[in-house]
């Protein structure tokens, strides 16, 4: 029986310590001048790669990771672990409920966002494969599609991250980017397996390619139909007889395994399988936040930067650097995308400003792109300079989102909280239990006081609650609707000493909630309100220092003394 032997198990581990380790300082040093920690994480494995010690004491980079053998086996190995693991995760922020309820302005987004991009990406590895790297060898029909396919979908997670950084996540505008980037990712991985069946479909164990799509097609739609109706009935089952939050996380980690395995079985990745499963658990209304919170930093800490890492292993990126490619690859890109997702939402209405926000934010390829150009490498779809130009691409285009959005929605006078607040919307004691009855409660007596259709309002405000809960941690909630006919803001503020469960992602109650009316032609100053409520409840002790208030006076000098935050 063949086994590492006692030289090989000291490498893997002083290799994987090595590699983890300095993934995740260069991805919190990364984190800290707020670029995606993928970046730091790709140039830890770029520094430890043949692209600079490689270059600078060859011996120990060979001695640390070896090309060949059982260390070099086992590296791919927990890379591959690590992958399908990830795929999870970023499975798990699709909301497929934020879809359906995001109605036609979000398919419109998700619609030009990706047939834009396809059809250009298409055309362009048509008519200059050469110029864009395909390999000799390649089919030129799989090259397009792979290249169309690349230039279309969406980093999720990078969105998210950056919206949550933006304070805007639990916004308007938030949810239709993420459902529009929840479609892309759907539809592209889909298309994706597909070309990866046609790469397979001439190999010995490999299925006739027609079943191959056949099966693919099926597995998607019964993991979003029957699959996700029989996890969301097992996960109260889960919670009620297992240990928490252990027991969610082996049932979704198996379950990712067992599809990985199946679909890996019949001609296609096994992240395709591990992707479509995180979907069905995470649209379970019965997986608690905080529970996907651990399974995200679980996964996140540990697997991804392994992964990331290990991509710099892999090329040099010194030998392979071609800037006319990588100047070609980065301005299709972002034409395309930035197109896309402006049209889409010039198309459902949205303002112009906000419009191009969704497009720079639908621009952040990230992770997504590293995972797609690393598979294609391997498939033998494209050479090592094309996937290092992808690679740059989708650090350039997740590094530039976060600061263009921030510079396009800056207002010239933005709305400040303290402007809103008035005594008459001030609930000193709520007596509501829940989210729906808090709701209620606070609602009814706000349009009371201004005159407004509560019934509307209400069913308006748990409609969006719907989508996504509103609690965004630190104590706090921020249920929200934008209302016709409203002429200016209205923000109510109810306090709850018992605290009300908002499904925060820190797991904690809400003591304080804001009810926050905006007018429906009017969608920045809502944006300005959430992102002011947010950065003011990131000071540490803002919420204890509410519920010590007793009264709206008291209150109103807190926010007035505590001024705006940095």
């Amino acid at each position: 029986m063949e086994s590492l032997s006692s030289h090989n198990i000291v490498i893997m581990f002083l290799s994987f310590g090595i590699l983890l380790g300095s993934a995740r300082i260069l991805g919190e040093a990364a984190q800290r001048l707020r670029q995606p920690a993928v970046a730091g994480e790709l140039l830890a494995g770029v520094l430890l790669g043949p692209t600079v010690l490689g270059m600078i004491l060859p011996e120990w980079n060979a001695y640390l990771f070896p090309p060949h053998g059982p260390n070099a086996i086992a590296l791919d190995t927990l890379a591959t672990l690590s992958i399908v693991l990830f795929l999870l995760v970023a499975g798990m922020e699709v909301d497929l409920s934020t879809v359906a309820r995001q109605g036609r302005v979000a398919l419109k987004v998700a619609f030009s966002g990706m047939v834009i991009p396809f059809i250009i990406g298409y055309a362009a590895a048509w008519m200059v494969p050469q110029i864009l790297g395909r390999q000799a060898d390649a089919d030129p029909i799989v090259f397009a599609l792979f290249f169309a396919t690349a230039l279309s979908i969406t980093a999720l997670p990078v969105i998210a991250k950056t919206l949550m950084d933006l304070d805007l996540y639990r916004s308007d505008l938030g949810m239709v980017v993420i459902s529009a980037a929840v479609l892309n990712d759907i539809v592209g991985w889909t298309i994706f397996a597909i070309i990866l069946g046609l790469m397979d479909a001439n190999s010995s164990n490999a299925w006739d390619i027609s079943m191959t799509v056949v099966l693919t097609l099926l597995f998607a739609g019964g993991m979003l139909t029957v699959g996700r109706y029989l996890i969301h009935h097992a996960m109260p089952f889960l919670q009620a007889y297992t240990r928490w939050p252990g027991g969610v996380l082996s049932f979704a980690f198996t379950l990712a395994m067992l599809a990985a395995a199946f679909t890996e079985w019949i001609g296609i990745h096994a992240i395709f399988g591990s992707f479509f499963v995180g979907v069905a658990v995470g649209d379970s209304p019965h997986l608690r936040e905080r529970t996907r919170v651990i399974i995200d930093q679980f996964v996140s800490f540990i697997f991804a930067p392994l992964f990331f890492a290990s991509i710099g292993l892999k090329v040099n990126f010194a030998t392979h650097f071609d800037f006319v490619l990588v100047a070609t690859v980065l301005l299709i890109a972002c034409v395309c995308k930035l197109a896309g997702g402006v049209i889409g939402a010039k198309w459902g209405g949205m303002p112009r400003r906000d419009a191009w926000a969704v497009g720079f934010a639908m621009n952040a390829r990230g992770a997504m792109e590293i995972v797609l150009g690393l598979l294609a490498l391997e498939a033998g779809i494209i050479r090592q300079r094309l996937f290092v130009a992808l690679v740059i691409m989708a650090i350039v285009t997740s590094m530039m989102s976060g600061p263009v959005m921030r510079f396009i929605l800056q207002h010239t006078k933005a709305r400040r909280l303290q402007d809103t607040l008035f005594s008459r919307y001030f609930y000193r004691r709520l007596a509501a239990a829940t989210r729906r009855e808090v709701i209620r409660e606070m609602t009814r007596a706000t349009c009371e006081a201004a005159s407004l259709d509560s019934e509307g309002i209400e069913a308006a405000v748990w409609a969006r609650e719907e989508v996504l809960a509103t609690g965004i941690g630190s104590g706090v909630a921020l249920p929200h609707a934008r209302v016709p006919g409203l002429r200016e803001p209205l923000v109510a503020v109810g306090i709850s000493e018992a605290g009300i469960d908002f499904d925060a992602p820190d797991g904690q109650p809400a003591n304080v909630i804001f009810l926050i009316l905006t007018p429906e032609d009017d969608p920045s100053v809502q944006l300005d309100l959430v992102a002011e409520i947010a950065r003011r409840f990131k000071n540490e002790g803002m919420t204890d220092q509410v519920l010590r208030t007793k009264s709206f006076t008291e209150f109103l000098a807190l926010i007035k003394q505590t001024g705006e935050p940095s």
